[in-house]
């Protein structure tokens, strides 16, 4: 038997086949993704739960004429391997190589970027009215998660699109899954919906969908028999299509958690190759999530939100041991943000988890709902500054820029895992005020970590090293790498090193004695130079005219694409051979 998908490689190509080679394709393009995703890494239990939808919508629709968004994209790579990516899908989220997510600039058939999600159903309905307003006879489909659906955005697409006549189809993927399970009330309808339980409305009907399904998402013959049928249907439509994460691999199947995104495994039993962490330091998660509940069995009023992280931000400790005080809210960080200020009113001590890129879609609420009344909430920012494979979409690197203008909000990040630990216990002892907390993704240097509690001073750097020329400022983990490249240094002893730790309030008392005797000022932060630390060090030595020169080192103004984070590091000079060439350089200028 001919190998089919050897002779795909676009969709025209497939259109060509039989309806019946079809589940021959799909085999070939689960084990097609199974093999590369085992040795390359990258996101597999979503890809493998779309590849019949993802083929009958390619056999169906005349894309890219007619325009496919999928939200998020964690599911696409049947989409990229058959739209003319195969031969490169080897290089999936490598430096150079193929997005992890959909991206405009990549192909033709990838018709919206996406990387957070809930946003397909806005873009396709957007595209919709414009092919009405062009004249265009057009399809447009949005694919879309059982999770990402109850985002709050994606029923203000809804809301909109169903008073329109546009010609749109929103399908649901449904999983009962995202990254860890689906939760709310709209979880429990789609469960209801799918055991036939009777319903006195139909929630998308209501919306003024046509709405059809639910549907086995595995069914090829009926799943290009029903899309068929919508393409002949006027307005807006919705199919309720039900899939397998992980489809086709059994222990993807049976642990879709784990292997939402497994690392590295073997493709013929799908066993997870284990890394060697015995002998290295926990991840900072994993550092917040043993840490907030150590804090929380000594503390009632503690309480831990995140938005559908709980595995990824090490929330689970907490609600695995006191469930009662720990909340996942589903993809809603809006929803998040507000809930956590809500508590603060009453009393309680909110720590709410959000990844760095995703707490950009809460900051009016960070704004308008907490700092505005000043409420003590205590956000912790996972994956900040580079976060690597998953690229421009995920990065961490804008929260200090956009924090850093926001009245009553401190501002801190932690060199290591202790001082982690130490500003947790600091900031539930009544501050009375906001704070962010921002740390990276990975595992920090300290095998000791779990130490006794210590409070911080809010607002004091510390110093690390004393010098007499040159001082280098920094703030969070990228002060490891500054001790690192100031070791390779033969002068060392010109260099002072201090650990500002507080963005905001700045420790205004250590700045004017840095001032006062060095030189030359190097700033280094692992987020954007424009707005961030750096330029917070420039306002202070323009204020009170200091003449020192200042160069800021961090990301330069342009969107950072996917590769490991030594990669980037690299590309950006922000590694420690690069630090270390730059302070040479700079010492040798001031000896001149």
């Amino acid at each position: 038997m001919k190998n089919l998908l050897d002779h795909i490689n676009l969709p025209s190509d497939l259109r060509q086949l039989d309806q019946d080679q079809l589940l021959q394709l799909a085999q070939e393009l689960r084990e097609f993704i199974i093999n590369i995703v085992a040795t390359k890494e990258g996101h597999l239990g979503a890809s493998l739960g779309v590849v019949e939808l993802t083929l009958a919508l390619h056999y169906v629709f005349n894309t890219p004429e007619d325009l496919l968004v999928w939200d998020v994209g964690h599911q696409a790579y049947g989409h990229k391997i058959i739209t003319g990516r195969k031969t490169i899908f080897h290089t999936n989220r490598q430096l150079g190589g193929v997005s992890g997510f959909p991206k405009r600039a990549e192909s033709t058939y990838d018709t919206f970027g996406v990387g957070h999600s809930s946003t397909s159903i806005s873009a396709a309905l957007g595209m919709a009215i414009a092919s009405q307003l062009n004249d265009e006879d057009k399809h447009h489909i949005a694919v879309i998660g059982d999770a990402s659906i109850a985002s709050g955005m994606a029923f203000e697409g809804l809301n909109h699109a169903g008073v329109t006549d546009a010609n749109l189809l929103v399908i649901l993927n449904d999983n009962a899954i995202g990254i860890d399970p689906s939760v709310g009330a709209l979880k429990q309808y789609l469960t209801n919906v799918k055991k036939g339980k009777e319903k006195q409305d139909n929630i998308f009907e209501a919306l003024n969908f046509d709405y059809s399904g639910p549907i086995d998402g595995h069914d090829l013959s009926a799943l290009i028999s029903e899309l068929k049928r919508l393409k002949t249907v006027k307005g807006p439509k919705f199919l309720h299509v039900i899939t397998t994460k992980g489809k086709g691999l059994k222990q993807a199947e049976a642990d879709q958690v784990k292997y939402h995104a497994p690392g590295k495994f073997d493709s013929v039993t799908g066993d997870i190759i284990p890394k060697n962490v015995s002998d290295q330091a926990p991840k900072f998660q994993d550092v917040f999530g043993v840490t907030l509940v150590e804090l929380a069995k000594k503390n009632k009023r503690i309480v831990g939100i995140t938005p559908a992280m709980p595995t990824g931000s090490s929330l689970k400790f907490m609600m695995e041991q006191i469930p009662e005080r720990a909340f996942d809210v589903g993809i809603a960080e809006q929803h998040a943000v507000t809930l956590a200020a809500g508590m603060a009113t009453q009393g309680l001590i909110p720590f709410c988890n959000i990844y760095s890129t995703f707490l950009q879609r809460a900051y009016d609420q960070v704004i308008h709902d907490v700092a505005l009344q000043n409420l003590p909430v205590i956000f912790c920012l996972d994956r900040a500054g580079l976060v690597g494979e998953d690229g421009a979409t995920h990065h961490g690197v804008f929260d200090l820029a956009y924090l850093r203008c926001v009245p009553n909000l401190i501002i801190f990040a932690p060199r290591n895992e202790i001082e982690l630990r130490n500003i947790m216990f600091t900031a539930q002892l009544n501050l009375n005020k906001p704070i962010a907390i921002r740390y990276p993704r990975g595992r920090g240097h300290i095998l000791d970590w779990k130490q006794p509690f210590s409070k911080i001073e809010i607002g004091k750097g510390v110093q690390l090293q004393k010098g007499h020329a040159l001082a280098v400022l920094t703030v969070g983990t990228v002060a490891n790498d500054i001790t690192e490249a100031i070791s390779e240094l033969n002068h060392s002893e010109a260099i002072s090193h201090y650990d500002m730790r507080f963005i905001k309030p700045l420790d205004l008392a250590l700045l004017h004695e840095i001032f006062k005797t060095h030189s030359y000022i190097v700033t280094l932060e692992d987020g954007v130079q424009i707005g961030g630390f750096g330029t917070a060090i420039l306002e202070f030595a323009s204020k009170y005219n200091y003449l020192s020169t200042i160069e800021t080192l961090g990301i330069s103004d342009v969107f950072i694409e996917h590769g490991s984070k030594t990669e980037l590091q690299e590309s950006l000079k922000l590694d420690v051979l690069s630090i270390s060439e730059k302070i040479r350089a700079i010492l040798r200028s001031l000896d001149q």
